[in-house]
Formats: structure tokens, C-alpha cells, sequence
């Protein structure tokens, strides 16, 4: 009885409809979630920036330039990571993430370092409403940065343990989705933050 009832569960795993898993659109959900907090932030941003005046760039554009770069090409090992892993290939997640980890841990301790200089010119939340605004806003995406390591860093220790296979891991897709969406929204709160007073002159 108990062979058939397995083999029944078989059959119904092998013919099981195409398309997303309810994790992934679980996972589109948080991350749409996530995205109306940036543009709520973003926007007010913007509208403090209109009511007074055109602010300054921060800090000299080079240096959250040279960050930005590292942050987007973290994406490609732990896209890399993504694709290894639906092919069954452990040792190219292990890899990926690993890449991808220490990328984004550079891109914290840049973020840091960009904020202590601040800091030393007296540019600080409490200095005025456009540093409370710039704190805020890139200071929320680094918690983003902060949570994205800790998610690849956990599921990188799972890959260690052998936790996954390539018909099971989910989480493995799940920390790629974040991690893409944390670069990506770096992209345009950079462009809010450091393009956008340079185009306005």
C-alpha cells in the first residue's frame, strides 16, 4: 500500500503543471513590497530636494562610482550561482556566492568609509534636511546590502552542507531574486543621490 501511495506521489511530482513555484511569487511579492518603501523614500527625497533648493553631491562622485561598479558586478557571480545550481553544479554556488559576498561586503565597508569622511566635513542626519535625506535613503538600502549578506551567507553554508540539489533550491533562486533587486535599486537612488544635482548643474 504504502509502495503504491509513493509511486502515485512520483507520478504526480514528474507531471506536475509548468510554471512558478507559490515560493517565487511569495518572493515577487516581498520584493514588490520592498520596492514601494524606495519609491516612497525616493520621492520625498525629491520633493525636499525641490522645496530647498538644489542640494550638492555629497562626496566626490569617483569614489560612490567606483562602489556602485562592484555592487552591480556582484551580480554576475551570484546570477552565475543561480544558473550552476539548476544544473546540479554545488561547487559553482559555493563559488558564486562566495564572490558575491565578499563584493558586497566591499561595497558596506565603501559606504562607511564615504560616511565617515561625511562625518569629518560635518555632514551628518542632524546637520541639515539634506543630510538627514541622504542618510536615510542610502542608509535604507545598506541595511538591504546588510540583510542580502546575511541571506547569501546563510544559504552559501547550506550549500556547504549539501543542502541542495538541482530539482531543490528554491533558496538558492530566492537569494539571487534579492540580491538582483538590491543592486538594482542601488542604481537609481545613485542616480537620485549623485547624478541627478550634477545634470541639474
Amino acid at each position: 500500500m504504502s509502495v503504491t501511495h509513493g509511486e502515485q506521489i512520483r507520478t504526480l511530482e514528474e507531471h506536475e503543471a509548468p510554471g512558478r513555484s507559490l515560493g517565487w511569487w511569495g518572493m515577487i511579492f516581498f520584493i514588490a513590497s520592498e520596492a514601494l518603501i524606495f519609491a516612497n523614500l525616493i520621492a520625498a527625497y525629491l520633493y525636499l530636494e525641490i522645496r530647498n533648493g538644489n542640494w550638492p553631491v555629497p562626496s566626490e562622485l569617483w569614489f560612490p562610482l567606483v562602489n556602485t561598479i562592484i555592487l552591480l558586478a556582484s551580480s554576475f557571480p551570484v546570477h552565475w550561482a543561480g544558473t550552476s545550481a539548476a544544473k546540479g553544479n554545488m561547487r559553482n554556488v559555493k563559488l558564486g556566492f562566495l564572490a558575491s559576498i565578499i563584493m558586497g561586503a566591499y561595497f558596506l565597508g565603501g559606504q562607511i568609509y564615504e560616511y565617515s569622511g561625511l562625518f569629518g566635513k560635518h555632514f551628518t542626519p542632524q546637520s541639515s534636511v539634506a543630510g538627514s535625506a541622504f542618510f536615510t535613503l542610502t542608509g535604507f538600502h545598506g541595511a538591504h546590502v546588510t540583510v542580502g549578506l546575511i541571506f547569501l551567507f546563510i544559504i552559501w553554508l547550506r550549500t556547504m552542507r549539501g543542502n541542495f540539489t538541482a530539482k531543490r533550491h528554491f533558496p538558492i533562486e530566492a537569494a539571487e531574486m534579492y540580491w538582483h533587486f538590491v543592486d538594482g535599486v542601488w542604481v537609481i537612488v545613485f542616480s537620485t543621490v549623485y547624478l541627478l544635482p550634477l545634470l541639474r548643474g
